[in-house]
């Protein structure tokens, strides 16, 4: 436990003595925890939650294809 104060008194020594480095480092420890909870919730708000409706294995999305067309036409929404 000695050697953790000491490692942490000489890191806080180090830090104040360059600030441009400790900005820096700040900056991108920020941003990195900040894209990782953004990503997070995405991720969180589209694929790990149900969906919001009552029986979500009835929902189908309908489309129709041209035999001589490349684009899908959506026929309509989902149907309760």
């Amino acid at each position: 436990m000695f050697s953790f104060w000491l490692n942490t008194r000489h890191t806080a020594r180090v830090l104040t003595k360059n600030p441009g480095f400790t900005a820096v480092a700040v900056l991108l420890l920020v941003g990195g925890i900040g894209a990782n909870t953004a990503i997070f919730s995405l991720i969180d708000a589209i694929l790990l939650r149900s969906l919001p409706v009552r029986n979500p294995e009835r929902l189908v999305k309908l489309s129709a294809v041209r035999r001589n067309a490349r684009a899908i036409l959506p026929l309509g929404g989902p149907r309760d």
